[in-house]
C-alpha cells in the first residue's frame, strides 16, 4: 500500500516550512523561494487557495528534507 499524500495549498505548506526553520528568501511572480539555515531550498508555487499538485508536493517534501508526516 502506498502512502497517501495530504491535499494542501501553498499557505499550509509555508506554515509547515516556517515551523521547521525555513525563511522566505525571495519571490518571482507566483513562486516563492524558501531557504533553511543549513542550505536546503524549496520553491513553492502560490496560486491562491488551489491545492498543490501531488508531484509538486513530493518535490517540496524531498527538497525540504522533511517527512510526509510533518505535512499532515
Amino acid at each position: 500500500m502506498s502512502p497517501h499524500f495530504p491535499v494542501l495549498n501553498a499557505k499550509e505548506i509555508t506554515r509547515v516550512l516556517k515551523k521547521n526553520g525555513f525563511e522566505l528568501a525571495g519571490q518571482k511572480g507566483s513562486h516563492q523561494k524558501w531557504r533553511h539555515p543549513n542550505g536546503r531550498q524549496v520553491i513553492v508555487p502560490v496560486h491562491g487557495s488551489k491545492p498543490i499538485p501531488i508531484g509538486t508536493l513530493k518535490s517540496i517534501i524531498d527538497g525540504a528534507g522533511l517527512s510526509m508526516e510533518e505535512f499532515k
